[in-house]
């Protein structure tokens, strides 16, 4: 399962960008999901660094398996999850 989260449309919202990331995780973690998109955007790059510095926190990294950058569009990322 893929679970799927775009921050367009609170991109300058902080509060509820921390909250949707965290809902999106605790989700993919409810449901099993091998896999959760986050949509930044492109933009001047400020956002993705917000959303890199929420998935690095040691109690965030630790719910989730590793993160992918996609290659060919710098404005998405895919965190990965391996659950026992």
């Amino acid at each position: 399962m893929k679970l799927k989260l775009d921050l367009h449309p609170i991109y300058n919202r902080g509060g509820e960008i921390d909250k949707a990331l965290r809902g999106i995780i605790d989700e993919a973690i409810r449901k099993r999901a091998s896999e959760v998109e986050i949509i930044p955007g492109k933009g001047s790059g400020q956002l993705k660094k917000k959303v890199l510095r929420f998935l690095d926190q040691k109690e965030i990294k630790a719910l989730y398996h590793r993160i992918d950058k996609d290659a060919k569009n710098h404005g998405r990322l895919f965190v990965y999850f391996r659950h026992k």
